[in-house]
C-alpha cells in the first residue's frame, strides 16, 4: 500500500503565519505539523510515500523532509498542485505514483495517535473512510449509515444544517486503485473543486464503503483553536 500525503492550499484561515510557509509546516509542539500525518503512515508500514503541496511556499519541504528517510520513509515523492482545485484533484496528481496499488490518504494538517495498521493490513477493496463523534458535525461531511449492512456508509452528506448524527468524516481515507476512475468521473461543485466527498459516495453507490470510528487523539489542526489543541495535547503525551 502506498500512503498519500495532501499538503497543499493556501491556508488562509491560519494568515498571517502562513504569509511565511506553508500551514502543514507551522509546528506543532516539537515538530512540523506534516511530521504527524507521515508517523501515522510509517507506524502503519507505510513507507513509501507521495506528498502533494503546492502554493508559494511548496520549496520548504524539500528542506526539511530531504529524502525522507530520517522519519523512516523508504521512498519518497513530491507532486505540485497548481491551483485550489480540491482534495480530489490534488489525490488525482498521485495517480501514477500509486498505480496499481492502494492507497492510505491522510491530509496534511491531520494530527492523531489513531494506529492504522490493522486497517491496512485488513483492507481488500474498495473504501474505508474514518469518523470521528465532534461537537459541530454541520462543518463537516457527515455520514448516513447503510440500514441493510451496518458495516457501510449509504451516504455522506457534506455539511448538512441538520446533521443525522454527530460522526464527521474526518481527513483519513483507505482506497483502492479504482479511486482514481471514481475522480475522472465528478464534476467540480459550486466552488469550482473536485470533492472528495462526491469520490467517496461514488463508492457509497457501489456499496464498497466502510468506515472505522477512530479512538484517541485527533485535530486537524487548521484553524488557530485547533493548532492550539493539538500544541496542547502533544506537549502534554511528550511530557508523560
Amino acid at each position: 500500500m502506498k500512503g498519500v500525503i495532501l499538503a497543499g492550499g493556501l491556508g488562509t484561515r491560519l494568515y498571517p503565519l502562513t504569509k511565511v510557509t506553508n500551514k502543514h509546516l507551522l509546528p506543532v509542539y516539537n515538530k512540523p505539523m506534516v511530521f504527524y500525518p507521515i508517523q501515522t503512515l510509517v507506524r502503519a508500514g507505510i513507507t513509501d510515500i507521495m506528498v502533494v503541496t503546492g502554493g508559494p511556499h511548496c520549496g520548504h519541504f524539500l528542506s526539511i523532509l530531504k529524502n525522507g528517510q530520517e522519519l523512516g520513509i523508504k521512498h519518497l515523492e513530491y507532486a505540485y498542485q497548481e491551483n485550489e482545485g480540491g482534495i480530489a484533484e490534488a489525490l488525482s496528481l498521485a495517480r501514477d505514483f500509486v498505480d496499481r496499488d492502494s492507497c492510505a490518504v491522510i491530509l496534511g494538517d491531520n494530527t492523531t495517535d489513531y494506529e492504522l495498521s490493522s486497517d491496512t493490513a485488513n483492507f481488500t477493496e474498495g473504501a474505508m473512510v474514518f469518523l470521528k463523534e465532534v461537537p459541530d458535525p454541520e462543518r463537516f461531511g457527515v455520514p448516513v449509515f447503510d440500514q441493510d449492512n451496518p458495516e457501510l456508509i449509504a451516504e455522506i452528506i457534506e455539511k448538512p444544517q441538520n446533521p443525522p448524527n454527530n460522526f464527521a468524516v474526518i481527513g483519513l481515507y483507505i482506497y483502492d486503485n479504482q479511486v482514481f476512475n471514481f475522480i475522472d468521473e465528478i464534476k467540480p461543485s459550486n466552488r469550482g473543486e473536485l470533492e472528495i466527498t462526491d469520490v467517496n459516495n461514488h463508492y457509497a453507490k457501489a456499496r464498497k464503503l466502510r468506515f472505522k470510528k477512530m479512538e484517541g487523539f485527533w485535530r486537524d489542526a487548521g484553524t488557530f483553536d485547533t493548532l492550539l489543541e493539538a500544541n496542547n495535547f502533544w506537549a502534554k503525551r511528550k511530557e508523560r
